[in-house]
Order: structure tokens, then C-alpha cells, then sequence
């Protein structure tokens, strides 16, 4: 049997050397998400042989494997996790395989395996070049919102993430958004708002990267995130007042241009079959969407 256990924070060395060399472009696939989602999927992992394997809990109870990642032959692997879930008594499921890894799985194991498009985790990415400039009649109106908020807002500033105070003050912004939003009385039970909140307290350590707009002498947008592949960054965190007219454009367009500049790719996540972020993330035009496979036994 695999020895599952829960993350910590001092998990995070061991994990991104398994991670090291990863290409996939997954937005699941960094300790960041793996321990900050943590409280809704009752993630946990083992390390074997500079492998990483992760098994967690589904949005309905079942719980789920990820494809192994590192050193170990993935044949030996895949049948670690074969095993697992039959000293388990669990169906074998596996999620957030994407089309590569997909075809990875069928080569190392032919004919063993089927899969199906889960389209709600689908990832939406990017071309950091596209998302800064902004360029063709595709994108006008997201330069027309940025140009409407620079007008309102004359005296707005950008600027990274980098002290306690401002992350306290990104902490105070996100209740303040989530009052707005959601309500006082449901903040708290919110993944999300837990996710963003443990980001935001453990931001250094996490090694992450934000950057945030101020108006008025007060933050109304902020985002925050980190590399993923050698040509990938990715988002994890994007919150701004949406009755600031172009708020939301132009901290994405700001973040991309400071933070995320050195990197081919952003990847912007999945949008969890929510239909508001659909239309939000397809509003980009996303250069690919990275398609998700469910594994399972055949």
C-alpha cells in the first residue's frame, strides 16, 4: 500500500523535487495548489523513489488518484497505484490527466487503461505576449475597459507583492470582496476564500509571486501566482472589484507584463464548469485549452 499522509508545509522539498522536471503545464501539479487546496480535496501524498503520488477526495466523496510524477518508471508506478486501490477496495480513477499524460499512460501501459473528456477541468493558457499587449479587434474591449479604468482613475499605481503590510492589506481586501460577493456568513465555509487566505499567509514560504493595483490609496485588484514549467507561469489567485470598470483587465494585464514576463505561457486554470468564469476565461481567447482525461480500468 502507498503511504498516503496529509501535506504540510514542510512537505514542500520534497515535493518540488519531484516536480522538477515536470513539462505538463497542469495547474494541479505545485505544492502551492496541492496545500492550499488542501481543506475541500483532503489531499494527501507520498513520495517513492523521487516520485510523487497523490491521491484526494472528489467534489462527491469518491476519491481519486493523479497521475504519478518523477523518477519511477511510470509503468511501476501506475501499478503502485493499481494495487492501491485494491487493498483500498476503491475503484481506480484517476483525474487531472491531461491528453499528454493520457498518451504517456497508454504507452507504459497499453490497452489497460480508458479515459474521457472531463471538459469542467479543462485549463485555459495563454501566450504572455498576447495577454500584455492585447492586440487585434478580438481584444478591443478589454483595452477599452483598461483605458475607461485609467480615466477614472488617474491616480492608480501598480505594484508587486513583496511586504507583510501588503499582504495583510490583500487579506483585508479579500474580505472585504468576499462581504461583497458572497456574504459575511458564508466566507469562511468557501474553498476559495480558505485557499486564498492560506496563499496569502504563507506567501514567502510558498515562494509565490503577486502584484496588486491600488487606488486611492487602497487595493482593488490583486493576483497572485507562480512558475509551473520552465515556459508556463500560472495564475492562482485573481481578485479585483468588479464595479471598477476594467479592474479585473488591467491587473491581469499589469501581473502578465511584471511578474510573468520571462514565461512563454500563463495558465489561468480550469473554470470548474461555473459558466461566468467560462465567459470570463474564452473572453481572452485562450491560445490552448488543455484538455483533462478521466482515467480508469478498462
Amino acid at each position: 500500500m502507498i503511504p498516503f499522509k496529509p501535506l504540510e508545509l514542510s512537505d514542500k522539498k520534497n515535493i518540488d523535487i519531484c516536480l522538477a522536471d515536470n513539462t505538463f503545464r497542469a495547474c494541479d501539479f505545485c505544492f502551492a495548489n496541492l496545500y492550499s487546496w488542501q481543506a475541500k480535496f483532503k489531499t494527501t501524498f507520498a513520495v517513492m523513489e523521487q516520485t510523487l503520488f497523490i491521491r484526494y477526495q472528489d467534489t462527491d466523496g469518491q476519491l481519486c488518484y493523479t497521475m504519478p510524477l518523477g523518477k519511477m518508471p511510470l509503468e511501476d508506478a501506475l501499478l503502485f497505484v493499481i494495487k492501491d486501490a485494491e487493498e483500498n477496495n476503491i475503484p481506480l480513477i484517476m483525474k487531472c490527466v491531461t491528453r499528454r499524460m493520457w498518451l504517456c499512460i497508454e504507452k507504459a501501459m497499453p490497452d489497460v487503461f480508458q479515459s474521457v473528456h472531463d471538459r469542467d477541468n479543462d485549463e485555459y493558457i495563454y501566450k504572455t505576449e498576447r495577454l500584455i499587449s492585447l492586440t487585434g479587434k478580438k481584444l478591443q474591449a478589454k483595452r477599452n475597459h483598461i483605458n475607461r479604468f485609467k480615466a477614472e482613475h488617474p491616480d492608480w499605481i501598480y505594484f508587486p507583492l513583496t511586504t507583510v503590510e501588503e499582504l495583510n492589506e490583500c487579506s483585508v481586501m479579500l474580505d472585504e470582496w468576499e462581504d461583497l460577493n458572497i456574504g459575511k456568513a458564508e466566507k469562511s465555509l468557501r474553498y476559495d476564500y480558505i485557499a486564498t487566505k492560506i496563499m496569502l499567509e504563507n506567501f514567502h514560504f510558498l515562494q509565490l509571486k503577486g502584484g496588486a493595483v491600488r487606488v486611492n490609496g487602497n487595493i482593488v485588484a490583486f493576483t497572485i501566482g507562480e512558475p509551473l514549467t520552465k515556459d508556463t507561469f500560472v495564475i492562482h489567485v485573481e481578485k479585483a472589484f468588479a464595479e471598477m470598470n476594467g479592474a479585473y483587465s488591467i491587473i491581469n494585464r499589469q501581473f502578465a507584463e511584471h511578474e510573468a514576463i520571462d514565461f512563454k505561457y500563463i495558465n489561468r486554470e480550469e473554470d470548474m464548469g461555473l459558466e461566468y468564469l467560462r465567459q470570463a476565461k474564452m473572453s481572452y481567447y485562450p491560445d490552448l485549452i488543455l484538455q483533462e482525461r478521466i482515467v480508469t480500468l478498462k
